[in-house]
């Protein structure tokens, strides 16, 4: 919120401080969580935040979403933001197949980052007109700044408290960083998704929470990952294969949703098959 007093003192749009500096907001713990642990040469963990951010989102997050009420799908998610979601999944797939996330490879992805802003930028500012500014107290700019500072020293730290745990759990529970956090980590991480998703659901906001999942899916590959890759290369395993198969199934199904009865509705009985889907594979990652 403080970042958004910021914005506003400055007479940015409400709707481009939404678009950008909200929804990436979100994700501001798996970019710290990553970052850490990529400095710290635990790249299991890095790619496994994002990973299992991803899967806890789209599984998860969006079925316990679709059994508290129906999502309707809008016109540009189905045809224009799933295909990119499966895209970004795709593209995920076929950089880390020799095994290393490089320096390269980052500025594609955060190419494409930049390409899906100004998509969400252009198509909604089609749709609505820019709000006026809202007012904000003349002496509280200070304070946001002040705030945004201390926010991002917590992050940094919270990364730090993260990535060295994690660690620790999996020596003492003798299991992989990847199982920890494809589990822990990731559930963690994803929390503001899964309570900004809820929240809409309650209020019949469904294509907000839709939007959300969405949207930091995206995030988390293109920025996360783009960035992370960026300042240092990334060394990906293989086993991860599987996880990313899994979400681009499931990426493939949400897109066919729509598709079937009933028409332009995710409805609960998809939100419980991706409920139950997600909590099978958690079971499998931990006791296999």
């Amino acid at each position: 919120m403080e970042l958004v007093g910021i914005a506003r003192k400055f007479k940015i749009p409400d709707i481009i401080i939404g678009l950008t500096i909200v929804s990436i907001g979100t994700s501001m713990p798996e970019l710290f969580v990553s970052l850490t642990s990529n400095f710290k040469e635990a790249s299991d963990i890095s790619v496994g935040n994002v990973i299992g951010s991803n899967m806890c989102n789209l599984l998860l997050i969006l079925g316990i979403t679709a059994t508290i009420k129906d999502i309707k799908f809008q016109k540009n998610t189905i045809y224009i933001e799933l295909p990119f979601l499966i895209l970004t999944n795709i593209i995920l797939f076929v950089l880390v197949q020799d095994g290393v996330l490089s320096h390269k490879e980052s500025c594609l992805l955060v190419f494409l980052f930049i390409c899906f802003l100004v998509y969400t930028y252009v198509s909604s500012k089609k749709e609505q007109k820019l709000e006026e500014p809202k007012e904000i107290k003349k002496n509280s700019l200070i304070k946001n700044i002040f705030f945004v500072v201390l926010g991002i020293i917590a992050l940094k730290y919270g990364g730090d408290f993260v990535v060295d745990n994690a660690k620790n759990l999996a020596v003492l529970f003798n299991v992989s960083d990847k199982i920890i956090s494809c589990t822990i980590i990731a559930i963690g991480t994803s929390l503001p998704e899964l309570t900004t998703s809820i929240i809409s659901a309650r209020k019949g906001n469904t294509d907000l929470a839709l939007g959300n999942v969405i949207g930091s899916n995206i995030f988390n590959i293109l920025l996360i990952l783009g960035v992370s890759s960026f300042i240092k290369t990334i060394t990906f395993s293989l086993n991860y294969n599987a996880e990313i198969i899994i979400l681009y199934t499931a990426s493939i199904l949400l897109f066919l949703f729509p598709h079937l009865p009933k028409k332009e509705y995710m409805t609960k009985l998809e939100g419980y098959l991706f409920t139950l889907t997600y909590f099978i594979y958690m079971l499998i990652t931990i006791f296999r």
